[in-house]
């Protein structure tokens, strides 16, 4: 079994940053995709951003240019960075971790808050 647990949610305003982490209790942590996903009020799940184990990326077109995830496979850690944050990024953010079709494991979630 996996334990994903995330932090560094919060509240800021508009055009700010914030960076979240998720630290995964795994015995073999660098073979899982790594993921960010969203959730706001009233809304689906989605998808924000993916790393692979070779540190392939990739981010959905509304955080493009603005988010960038990042993997520390010693710390068993990853990373999103996320600036110029806007009202629209308000979300509980969660982590998640893939390995093939086989494993899928989601974190507690970490709100976000983007003030105007």
């Amino acid at each position: 079994q996996v334990q994903l647990v995330e932090s560094g949610g919060g509240e800021v305003q508009t055009g700010g940053s914030l960076r979240l982490s998720c630290k995964a209790f795994v015995g073999d942590y660098s073979r899982y995709v790594m993921g960010w996903y969203r959730q706001a009020p009233g809304k689906q799940r989605e998808f924000v951003a993916t790393i692979s184990s070779g540190g392939r990326t990739k981010y959905s077109d509304s955080v493009k240019g603005r988010f960038t995830i990042s993997r520390d496979n010693a710390k068993n850690t990853v990373y999103l960075e996320m600036n110029d944050l806007r009202p629209e990024d308000t979300a509980v953010y969660y982590c998640n971790a893939v390995y093939y079709h086989i494993e899928n494991y989601w974190g507690q979630g970490t709100q976000v808050t983007v003030s105007s």
